[in-house]
């Protein structure tokens, strides 16, 4: 099911596992991250603006002097950016796998009133896209 044309590119936040599942492996969740970096090329040339939290958390968390998503700075961190970001997005596309920083993504997003997707398929095309 598709939604109506947005009348202006959408800011998406691409919400799915990261850390969840690694056993704090940093091999897996690099992977974690490409999986959801995978998205943002098809909402690019939908038209719209893809983000994800971690593009903005982790570098945060390093110039507070933290040392990646295990360190305990990380949770003043990784949560708050995902809850701010949400301030200014226009929907969020939720990729399949468990994880609890994805889940409350959501459930931000559904409490502001936000679509949610489940596929880039549901993502409404922006009709003229400036390349």
């Amino acid at each position: 099911m598709t939604s109506p044309t947005p009348s202006r590119p959408l800011l998406i936040l691409i919400a799915g596992p990261y850390a969840s599942g690694t056993g704090g492996d940093p091999a897996l969740m690099q992977r974690n991250l490409e999986r959801l970096e995978e998205a943002a090329w098809p909402i690019f040339a939908a038209g719209h603006i893809p983000m994800i939290g971690e593009w903005v958390a982790l570098p945060v968390l390093r110039s507070a002097g933290g040392h990646g998503p295990l360190d305990p700075l990380a949770t003043e961190v990784m949560y708050p950016t995902a809850q701010r970001l949400l301030q200014h997005c226009d929907a969020v596309l939720r990729l399949p796998g468990g994880s609890r920083g994805a889940d409350q993504d959501v459930a931000i997003a559904r409490e502001r009133g936000l679509p949610v997707y489940s596929t880039i398929a549901e993502i409404p095309r922006m009709p003229e896209i400036s390349r």
